[in-house]
């Protein structure tokens, strides 16, 4: 059954409202460490913060699936779902800039049909920002259109990135990195991948590339982008689930593109 995605969007703001709500007021507790990854970390409140959008999302919609990234840490294959929503839930989206006390970080939940997302919400608490998109509503920030910006030339752009550090430092994001910082404007690393695509979408920035994301991390913002008249594609990089996305204002996305075949190809 096709539900209004106006239905699945209110739920979504709801739900990321009250997350990044907690996680705000609790920010006190951004020391209550789980667990330690080698380049991440799992706090107290990402549990929180995700079974509170959970539980949101399962008291509107009990028969939905939800693929939570606290729930997929041991997971080696991200489950999809045909012929059904998911909602996809990225608690704290830039978690180790939380717990470190900087401020560029996130909620993000993204609800797909058919694997396709459909809309999405990501609502940053510290600058009080709600970012939201629907497959047939505009991008939104603070109920207020928003659009990319019209820069077409890569060298007068900014560009905001990442560093996939999990295959050392010889590894194809570093070369990347270098060709992007020599091609643009600038390239500034912020550590919170929806975050910086909402920045993408509201033209602040004109691009963003990363590679060795989630899905989580990009299914909201990267329907912001594209509503707010950008352009995103993302391609599975390996086999534990990561991903390789590339998101601009349209603008630069060829000239962009073609600096990352090491792994887009």
């Amino acid at each position: 059954m096709n539900i209004d995605t106006n239905s699945l969007l209110d739920c979504a703001v709801s739900a990321v409202k009250e997350a990044g709500s907690h996680a705000l007021r609790n920010h006190s507790r951004r020391k209550d460490i789980l667990k330690v990854f080698e380049h991440d970390v799992k706090l107290k409140l990402d549990v929180e913060c995700q079974a509170i959008a959970k539980h949101i999302i399962q008291s509107t919609f009990p028969e939905h699936a939800i693929l939570g990234e606290e729930d997929t840490h041991e997971l080696t294959k991200i489950p999809e779902e045909r012929d059904n929503y998911q909602w996809i839930i990225d608690p704290i989206d830039g978690t180790v800039n939380f717990s470190n006390g900087l401020t560029n970080w996130c909620c993000s939940i993204g609800v797909r049909f058919n694997n396709k997302v459909v809309a999405g919400a990501v609502y940053i608490p510290v600058s009080d920002e709600l970012f939201t998109a629907t497959n047939d509503l505009p991008a939104m920030r603070n109920g207020s259109e928003i659009h990319v910006s019209n820069i077409r030339n890569l060298s007068e752009s900014i560009v905001l990135t990442g560093l996939d550090k999990n295959n050392g430092t010889d590894a194809p994001p570093f070369e990347i990195f270098r060709k992007i910082s020599l091609n643009t404007r600038k390239t500034r690393i912020m550590g919170s991948a929806a975050a910086d695509l909402c920045q993408v979408a509201c033209g602040r920035a004109e691009g963003y590339y990363e590679s060795g994301i989630y899905i989580w991390d990009v299914a909201a913002a990267g329907l912001i982008v594209e509503k707010a008249g950008g352009k995103s594609e993302f391609i599975t990089r390996e086999a534990d689930n990561r991903l390789s996305f590339l998101a601009t204002n349209g603008e630069i996305h060829d000239s962009l593109r073609r600096l990352v075949p090491l792994v887009m190809q």
